[in-house]
């Protein structure tokens, strides 16, 4: 698919999809030879993992490193290796929930705020 489909289909701009592809965190599977970026399905569920990470405040830095324990664990058949990915992803998954934790207080004091001010 071109770059206007999986903006579509994602939810995100060309621009940013651009800029991911220019770090290195999304590079196109392919180019027309007209030079246009092709991306694939693996690189659409790729991309919604970037976008998952991104209200949470993951850092690019971030991003590159759980993206690099999931290819890994897809290739990975050596069990120690294997293990040490799992621990590293479970680090991931604990500082998600720790900031969505974060994020379900603030909401509360948010939707205070807005009661507070429904009263007058």
């Amino acid at each position: 698919m071109h770059i206007g489909e999986l903006a579509e289909r994602t939810g995100l701009s060309l621009r940013t999809i651009r800029h991911y592809d220019e770090v290195g965190i999304l590079p196109a599977t392919a180019r027309t030879e007209g030079g246009f970026r092709v991306y694939t399905e693996d690189d659409l569920e790729r991309l919604m993992v970037i976008r998952r990470m991104k209200p949470l405040g993951f850092t690019l830095e971030e991003m590159t490193d759980l993206l690099a324990v999931l290819d890994a664990l897809q290739e990975e058949r050596d069990d120690a290796r294997t293990a040490e990915l799992r621990r590293r992803l479970a680090a991931f998954r604990d500082t998600a929930m720790e900031r969505r934790d974060k994020m379900v207080d603030t909401l509360a004091r948010a939707d205070e705020f807005i009661d507070v001010l429904t009263k007058y």
